[in-house]
């Protein structure tokens, strides 16, 4: 039995919800997730979101950004993330999001690597739970938003070229078409393909794959993130990430014999690459973190959720250096998109890490991530709201659901798809 709505949006990040609560209220949206709705990689970010402080760091935040990207960025989306991030910011407080302030009430800024200056907002080391879970909570108070969770996308539908639909399968295995004139990819990246990454194993570039699928652009696909801390473990799953605000506040890096080896706010990909070679140098599957020079007050106050997942794991920071070491983090390239998160395929959009709009470059600036999800999550939101041609639903064809009854099959296909695609990745660092 078909669905209609006016728009599906496929995932419940930060960028899907952004998308959402940007939308007209008269119009009907569906959201579905693999998970539950709190299982996005976005409740996973740490640090913060970057924000312009004022027209005086304009210059240095952009170049920041292309100097981070190795200036193979697209300049001028690059200029439109960093003048969005004003009211992007405003929007997120409107909704309830908390930052952190200063004694005197104002806003607190933290500095990460790659940055010339503090520019970051950040919630103690939750930021991306702080405003992931408030989005969700204004979703939930919206009417003509319909939330379906394990639910999975298992293709989009085409017809004379024009996305008009996904085929999904709820947790019960049963499959279904959703019609609508307007399609969101928000699902996150690949990170559920790598044995050591920071995300969630269930994302694992789905959209990615089925966009190549049906010839929808994509590129810098070989543009993968690796992020150069994280808690070392032997237990298998997903790493944990030791935030790049950790080493902005002054965090420091040892061999195994101590002594510091690198500039630790260098940025993500230069700096894994000297923790590559140091591991290698001392044949260690690991280097050391120190955050006492940080204090002891400022680690548990702005950092409580990494102090406490050290000591579950047998460390304590306030006492001792906790072992680190880099794994996969973040995609840079993704499903092609314009300034409006148009992809090349007529009525299919796409936001977040899922999409490349070309801000990154070669390697992601910290805490950028959250502030080109949003900002673009609402250009798309205007374009399909604003748009000369809003879009009908047509009369759907008939969709052949018997080619999608072997569901192992059809994502293995995917999965094999992707890794042809990324078998010669660069990962940011070479």
């Amino acid at each position: 039995m078909n669905r209609t709505c006016d728009v599906v949006i496929v995932g419940t990040g930060a960028a899907g919800l952004f998308c959402a609560l940007n939308l007209p209220e008269r119009m009907k949206i569906l959201m579905i997730t693999k998970e539950t709705v709190e299982e996005s990689d976005s409740f996973l970010a740490q640090g913060g979101i970057c924000v312009l402080r004022g027209e005086e760091d304009y210059k240095d935040y952009f170049l920041d950004t292309m100097r981070a990207g190795h200036f193979e960025n697209n300049e001028k989306i690059v200029e439109l993330m960093i003048r969005s991030s004003n009211n992007v910011v405003r929007n997120l407080m409107h909704c309830g999001v908390q930052f952190d302030r200063t004694a005197d009430g104002s806003l607190a800024y933290t500095r990460e690597g790659g940055h010339s200056r503090p520019r970051i907002l950040f919630h103690e080391d939750v930021t991306g739970r702080e405003i992931t879970a408030t989005l969700l909570q204004r979703v939930r108070e919206r009417s003509n938003i319909v939330m379906e969770e394990h639910t999975t996308m298992v293709d989009i539908i085409v017809q004379n070229d024009v996305c008009v639909g996904i085929v999904v399968v709820d947790a019960e295995g049963k499959l279904s078409c959703v019609q609508a004139p307007n399609v969101v990819l928000a699902c996150g990246g690949l990170g559920g393909l790598f044995k050591n990454s920071t995300n969630m194993t269930h994302i694992t570039g789905d959209a990615l794959a089925i966009a190549i699928k049906h010839n929808v652009a994509v590129e810098y696909v070989d543009y993968i993130q690796v992020h150069p801390t994280t808690l070392y473990s032997k237990k298998p799953g997903r790493r944990f990430l030791i935030s790049e605000s950790v080493r902005g506040e002054g965090a420091l890096l040892y061999d195994k014999n101590g002594q510091r080896f690198t500039d630790e706010l260098q940025p993500r990909d230069l700096l894994t690459e000297a923790i590559w070679e140091q591991m290698k140098k001392d044949g260690t599957e690991f280097v050391w973190e120190d955050m006492r020079p940080i204090g002891r007050e400022e680690i548990l106050q702005h950092f409580p959720n990494i102090y406490q997942r050290c000591v579950d794991e047998g460390y304590d920071p306030l006492t001792e250096p906790i072992p680190v070491v880099p794994a996969q983090h973040y995609f840079m390239g993704g499903i092609k998109v314009d300034s409006a998160s148009r992809t090349s395929m007529s009525g299919l959009y796409a936001v977040g890490e899922t999409s490349c709009t070309g801000v990154h470059g070669r390697n992601r600036l910290a805490s950028n991530s959250l502030l080109e999800s949003l900002v673009f999550s609402q250009r798309a939101a205007d374009d399909i709201a604003f748009k000369r041609d809003p879009g009908a639903v047509c009369d759907l064809k008939a969709v052949d659901l018997s080619e999608y009854q072997d569901l192992d099959a059809v994502f293995e296909s995917y999965r094999k798809c992707l890794e042809h695609k990324v078998e010669g990745m660069r990962w940011g660092h070479e």
